[in-house]
This record gives C-alpha cells, sequence and structure tokens, in this order.
C-alpha cells in the first residue's frame, strides 16, 4: 500500500526573505549555468544554493548554508505536522491555461519490486551519486519527486478540503503561479491518505531522487520516506512535453547517405521551413541542409522485436532501437536535450548540433502501461510541465553534517 504522511516542513519565514519568488528554483537538473548564476544573484536565501551550490564540494556547501539559514531564523520548521496542497497555474504556447493539483507529503519508500512505486524511465549513475553526496550531507530532503495516482472522477482538492486563499503564493520568471496550502484538520489528512492508501504511485519526475532515497536508507539514512508530490493523473492539468534529441558527435555519413540508409527502414517526406504538425508515430529529422520526416515501416518495427510490447511502439524507443544505434551509432552520452521545436533546429542550423530528431511526447496512458508492465522508457523520455518549485518546502530528517 502507499502510505501517506503528514510532516513538519521546513519553510522560508517570509519576514526574513522579501518576496517569495526570490528563493524559489527549478530542479536542480533543469538549471543551465546561466540560470544558476542569475538564482545566486537574486537572493541570498535563494534555494539554489542547497540544491546546487556553485562549489566543487556540493554536500558540503549546502550543509554550510542549511545550517546557516536555520541558525539564522531564515527557515523555520511548522509546529505541527500537514500535507502542503501544492497547486500550479500555468499557460502554454497556444494560449489555453491550465491547473494542476496536487500534495507535499512524506511518501513511504518501496524496492520497485513491491510494485507499490512504478518508475518509467531508466536513469543515469552520475546524478544519483550526486544527490546521495548532498542527501548525506544535509539529512534533508530538499526537492520532492513527482508521483502520479489514477482516481477518475475525483478532484484531490476536494478530498483535502483546501479552500481560503494560500499560505504561499508566487509567479515564477516563466509565468507559472505556485499556490501552496498547509493541511493540518487531521479529518482532512486522513481523507487523503484512506483515498491514496490502495494506489499505485507512477513516477512522473525525480526517478534520480527516488533512487537516492532508496540508495539511504540501505545505508541506515533517513526513515523510510521521501518528500513526494502526488497528483491525480486523471485529472485535467496534466501536461507531458516533447524530449527532442540533439546529436552532439559527428554524423558517420553525409546527409544523402544518412537519408537514403533510412529510406530502407522508414517512408520518408520531405520537409520545408514550415511543415504541419507531427502526426503520431512521426519523427522528423533535422540536418543542416533539409528536414525530413520518417515514419516507420515494419522493417523499422522488426529491429524492435525483442522490446516488450508496451515499449516497442513509442516513437523514443524507435528513434533509439532503428536510428541512433543500428545507424549512427550514437550513445545516450552523446546527445543533448530539448523540448522546443525551433530550440532543436536552430541548434542544427548554428552548428551546435549536427542532427536532431523531433518526437511527439508520450501520452499518460503510454506511461502508466509501461509502468504497470514493469518494464523502462529510455532517459529523458518524458518531460512534464511544469516543473515543480524548490524551495516550497523541505523536510529535515536527519542531523546536518
Amino acid at each position: 500500500m502507499a502510505v501517506v504522511n503528514p510532516f513538519p516542513g521546513v519553510r522560508y519565514a517570509r519576514v526574513r526573505i522579501g518576496a517569495m519568488r526570490d528563493v524559489l528554483s527549478p530542479p536542480y537538473d533543469v538549471i543551465s549555468t546561466a540560470q544558476q548564476e542569475a538564482l545566486y544573484a537574486r537572493s541570498p536565501w535563494n534555494v539554489v544554493r542547497l540544491i546546487l551550490p556553485r562549489e566543487s564540494d556540493r554536500g558540503a556547501a549546502a550543509a554550510t548554508a542549511l545550517r546557516h539559514w536555520l541558525d539564522a531564523g531564515v527557515l523555520v520548521r511548522d509546529a505541527e505536522p500537514a500535507l502542503y496542497f501544492y497547486s500550479q497555474e500555468y499557460g502554454l504556447a497556444d494560449g489555453s491555461t491550465h491547473v494542476r493539483d496536487g500534495v507535499l507529503c512524506r511518501l513511504g519508500l518501496e524496492e520497485f519490486s513491491s510494485g507499490v512505486v512504478r518508475p518509467h524511465e531508466r536513469t543515469f549513475p552520475g546524478p544519483k551519486a550526486d544527490r546521495l553526496a548532498l542527501l548525506r550531507a544535509t539529512g534533508a530532503y530538499l526537492s520532492p519527486i513527482f508521483g502520479l495516482f489514477s482516481r477518475p472522477g475525483e478532484r484531490l482538492r476536494d478530498v483535502a478540503g483546501v479552500a481560503g486563499p494560500p499560505d504561499v503564493e508566487a509567479t515564477m520568471d516563466d509565468g507559472v503561479v505556485n499556490r501552496l496550502w498547509r493541511v493540518t484538520d487531521p479529518v482532512a489528512i486522513a481523507r487523503v491518505q484512506q483515498a491514496l492508501a490502495n494506489e499505485t504511485i507512477y513516477i512522473a519526475d525525480g526517478h534520480h531522487r527516488y533512487e537516492t532515497a532508496l540508495n539511504w536508507r540501505r545505508e541506515g539514512g533517513g526513515h523510510g520516506a521521501v518528500l513526494a508530490f502526488l497528483s491525480n493523473m486523471d485529472e485535467a492539468g496534466l501536461v507531458v512535453l516533447p524530449t527532442h534529441r540533439l546529436i552532439q558527435v559527428p554524423l558517420p555519413m553525409d546527409a544523402a547517405a544518412l537519408v537514403a540508409e533510412l529510406g530502407e527502414t522508414f517512408t520518408l517526406e520531405s520537409l520545408g521551413a514550415t511543415s504541419p504538425a507531427r502526426p503520431s508515430g512521426a519523427i522528423d529529422l533535422v540536418l543542416p541542409d533539409r528536414r525530413v520526416r520518417l515514419r516507420p515501416t515494419p522493417a523499422a518495427t522488426a529491429l524492435l522485436a525483442e522490446l516488450p510490447e508496451a515499449v516497442r511502439g513509442l516513437d523514443v524507443a524507435v528513434l533509439h532501437g532503428a536510428i541512433l544505434g543500428p545507424v549512427l551509432g550514437v550513445t545516450p552520452g552523446d546527445l543533448a536535450f530539448t523540448h522546443d521545436d525551433a530550440e532543436a533546429i536552430d541548434a542544427v542550423t548554428s552548428g551546435a548540433a549536427h542532427a536532431a530528431f523531433l518526437l511527439n511526447p508520450p501520452s499518460v496512458a503510454e506511461v502508466r502501461a509501461v509502468c504497470l508492465a514493469g518494464e523502462l522508457m529510455p532517459e529523458k523520455s518524458t518531460y512534464f510541465y511544469p516543473k515543480l518549485a524548490d524551495g516550497l518546502v523541505f523536510d529535515l530528517v536527519a542531523p546536518i553534517c
């Protein structure tokens, strides 16, 4: 069963920090070097100094900052345990506005073999080592994982009894409005716990952090739970953006030869500078002198015959299994990623990338099917938008080193 518990969160003291937006940041894994510098300059208390310090020994730097902020009263622990209802209001490029709701809680750690918590993506060892060092040094969960559950026809806002103005409201640079409510009523907390007890939790974001929490527990650290944001995948407001692949290494053949070879396993359609939206199952190849739309033929799907059924139909699996590996000899370390078509095309045009492959995002249903099958997508297969804001609440679970 999914164990969901309240906790006495550690939060910024508003009287000490000024505007709340000045101390928040995106998660560490989407912060560029330029954005890191901008966040450092924005406030001496910005959470980036905890989740992504500039110092080479990130664990020591984060522990020092965390201890200082607690001693100075910049961070204060709430007097009683709570669930923290978290809502994000955001817009998309088409002008539409959406709201994604969820709850920040302590989620009981489960080995993936139990089936209670299920991943959908492979992870890299480097980020897990980095996050484990940070966790050991600070004794704190500074960033939540993002988990999904499925309860059709039910609004978590109603289950939690959320009403009235939020305790925190902050609009980020990207226009996303973040709102937070403390839920301390035992009856409301019990309703949330009961609603989620029998649910499977699908990790949407934070695979590295969840696996790090498992590793820390194996070392004897923590308290058997991880800071998590849980959201109902059946509510409106859940958006998955595509993650395009940028090829950072020279191609093993020229453009004409590559297109000719791909023509043996894909149907090809030449595209102009502007092109119609990608239909389902299509992949766009961007080269310096041309753009081509690829649709897999049976010859391409035959290359994926050994993949599990839940995975082999995904565009990203087709790309990796029928093109990147067998045709280009590209490994994950040879790739960069973006979620924006124009940015991918500009990277090729400017010479920053040798080629780009533009994908459609997997649907939430496809992500769920992969999880339930006990399978994994390639790394960086999904991008749930918007990212959660770090700095709204922390969970200190062990002494700071």
